[in-house]
């Protein structure tokens, strides 16, 4: 048996695999145009943000799951997949410990305008405190978006780190323990003083932070994505950031050319590049648990994590 490797897992994952009977066969390149020319002869797929187009799935012939290295599953074409009979899986929760503290690093980087204090002084640039002001979280009120397995985690850290006020705003989510529900995305914006975001990428959420929702945020306020680029209209947070209505932003997700453009040119946004789950760690866990479904999948039996075909 062979499984695709789209894009690079952590060698203990390939190592599972082959434990059991299953060759690797590792993507030179994620195009869609590669991957649809290796994958005849597999019965498995593990891909990561490339995901898996009609024309992969229209390729393949003894194909039987495509299993998403890690959560955000967008990129793989699921009704293509449902009209292949091959089965869709991902792996939620495995990078959630490294996506947690990334946002909490973001927003403390933010609250001190940390990349450009290091630009500056690196520049022999000095004076950079005097002639900008910085913020504390201390005891201040954060409205996490999303309330899955990073969120509720960053949720437990401002609030047990910094003594935050943490508001959630997660309508699917129905169990958010003893902390408070905003009551509307809304109203959380009015009162946070940072906002995180952590929930899915759907057409309701697309552009939810927007000049609409910008405009009813509490001034100062300081915005952390580290879920998708599609949840912010980035013209619209530039418009905020330049207006000093919002102080700063820490993104780990972003459109392609945002740094290269006018966002980047403000020292007040941080670009990551979508480093949330490449962590040693999690980037073991999510091959460990990838290879798992892998092998659940190939054995008969349905991946608690399954996306389509139910």
């Amino acid at each position: 048996m062979k499984c695709l490797i789209v894009q690079p897992v952590h060698e203990e994952g390939l190592d599972l695999l082959r434990q059991n009977g299953i060759e690797p066969v590792i993507c030179p390149d994620p195009s869609m145009s590669t991957v649809a020319s290796l994958v005849p002869g597999c019965e498995a797929v593990i891909t990561r943000d490339a995901g898996f187009k009609e024309e992969a799935f229209a390729a393949a012939d003894i194909l039987k799951v495509v299993v998403v290295h890690g959560a955000g599953h967008d990129a793989v074409d699921k009704e293509s997949a449902t009209r292949h009979g091959v089965l869709v899986c991902n792996t939620p929760g495995a990078n959630a410990q490294s996506v947690s503290e990334l946002a909490l690093g973001l927003a403390l980087a933010a609250a001190r305008l940390l990349p450009a204090a290091d630009r500056e002084e690196r520049a022999g640039k000095f004076g950079f405190r005097n002639r900008n002001k910085t913020v504390e979280l201390q005891g201040k009120t954060a409205l996490v978006v999303g309330w899955g397995h990073t969120g509720s985690r960053l949720g437990k850290m401002l609030r047990g780190a910094l003594d935050m006020r943490v508001l959630v705003h997660s309508p699917r989510a129905s169990d958010i323990g003893d902390f408070d529900r905003a009551s509307s995305l809304e109203a959380g914006l009015a009162e946070a003083d940072l906002i995180s975001l952590h929930t899915p990428f759907r057409p309701e959420t697309r552009h939810m932070i927007n000049r609409q929702s910008l405009a009813l945020t509490k001034p100062g306020a300081i915005l952390v994505n580290t879920a998708r680029a599609g949840l912010v209209d980035e013209d619209a947070l530039l418009e905020a950031l330049n207006s000093g209505h919002l102080f700063a932003a820490g993104l780990d997700v972003y459109q392609d050319d945002a740094p290269q453009g006018a966002l980047g040119q403000s020292d007040r946004v941080i670009f990551a590049p979508h480093l949330g789950g490449a962590t040693e760690e999690a980037m073991r866990r999510i091959a460990v648990a990838s290879v798992q479904n892998v092998l659940t999948a190939l054995s008969g039996k349905r991946p608690a994590t399954s996306l389509n075909l139910g």
